[in-house]
């Protein structure tokens, strides 16, 4: 077979940045059937083989110094049997390592999606929590997502996902009686390190959202997902289970400081004072956020989310008597 087109630089580049992962994965393969696959002609792939042998990782002072800082072939095999083996890899094969503190935050990142239902299979979450683990400098810290009831509820909420059924639980809202819901889940989702259940409520009639730290006794019902498709609320909009309107009075300067809350806040600004009218969850989700900034943050109304703050500052000072 004659040489096809000459090769321009930079399609042997591309080619050359092709050619070695191929090469590895095949371990033996033929001149002509890598030829075949790269559609260039024999001659110009045994050219690229034989250029492999000057490119390499270079020693101290930018020069390469040891014969196994280049790429080496077999060169009986490809004389004598036009095929193709290469004996050194210059590392590509050798595991990046990572220390104890990175495979800890990648392992959390992972542990993070796994526990959502519909993300991914759980083998695959398994098997890369496996390799970051044997791949840490050292043995990585303990990571814990969520408290062991949320961590029940989101499997069973997943199971149901996956067979299409609808889930049953207890639902004790603050300031109110339990009540038992029928929800057909849509999705598990994480605010502020707060877990949600949405779906629509078969008891409201309407797409809710459920703080997960309130829900017991959850199990699968055989009751089929029939609202799945039903449009899910915007996170803390009119619709979500609670809609509690809330005013907020801070320096302008701490707004910044407030984050995710006033993404969907209307802010008036008058004389440096800043006040944010938003809808949240509940009352009780205020809590946190007040004393995060104790004393920069006021809540006007509602009455009860006021008195929700006071008593939770006032149990936390009352530990330290």
């Amino acid at each position: 077979m004659t040489d096809r087109r000459p090769l321009v630089a930079t399609d042997r580049a591309a080619l050359m940045l092709q050619l070695v992962p191929y090469l590895i994965g095949k371990g033996e393969v033929s001149v002509a059937e890598a030829a075949d696959e790269f559609d260039v002609s024999p001659g110009q792939m045994r050219a690229m083989v034989e250029k492999l042998t000057v490119i390499g990782l270079p020693g101290e002072g930018g020069f390469w110094q040891m014969s196994n800082d280049l790429f080496d072939i077999d060169w009986d095999l490809l004389d004598q049997r036009d095929l193709i083996v290469i004996t050194n890899a210059v590392g590509l094969e050798r595991a990046p390592r990572l220390t104890a503190r990175e495979a800890a935050a990648l392992l959390a990142g992972l542990h993070l999606a796994r526990t959502i239902p519909g993300v991914g299979d759980t083998a695959v979450f398994a098997g890369l929590l496996a390799k970051l683990a044997r791949g840490a400098s050292s043995t990585p810290a303990d990571v814990i997502v969520a408290p062991g009831p949320v961590d029940t509820a989101r499997d069973i909420v997943a199971n149901a996902l996956t067979r299409g059924v609808a889930v049953s639980f207890t639902y004790q809202a603050p300031d109110a009686a339990a009540t038992t819901r029928t929800v057909d889940p849509v999705k598990v989702l994480i605010s502020d390190g707060q877990w949600y259940l949405q779906g629509w409520c078969h008891l409201r009639q309407a797409m809710r959202t459920f703080h997960l730290d309130r829900v017991s006794a959850i199990d699968t019902t055989d009751i089929p997902i029939t609202h799945g498709e039903e449009p899910v609320p915007e996170w803390f909009e009119a619709g979500s289970s609670g809609d509690v309107i809330v005013r907020l009075r801070f320096a302008e300067e701490v707004g910044p400081l407030l984050g995710d809350y006033l993404d969907r806040a209307v802010v008036q600004t008058s004389d440096g004072v800043a006040t944010a009218t938003m809808r949240v969850a509940d009352e009780v989700s205020l809590r946190r956020l007040i004393a995060r900034r104790a004393g920069a943050v006021e809540v006007i109304e509602p009455e009860g989310a006021r008195r929700e703050a006071a008593a939770w500052a006032q149990a936390g000072l009352a530990l330290y008597r």
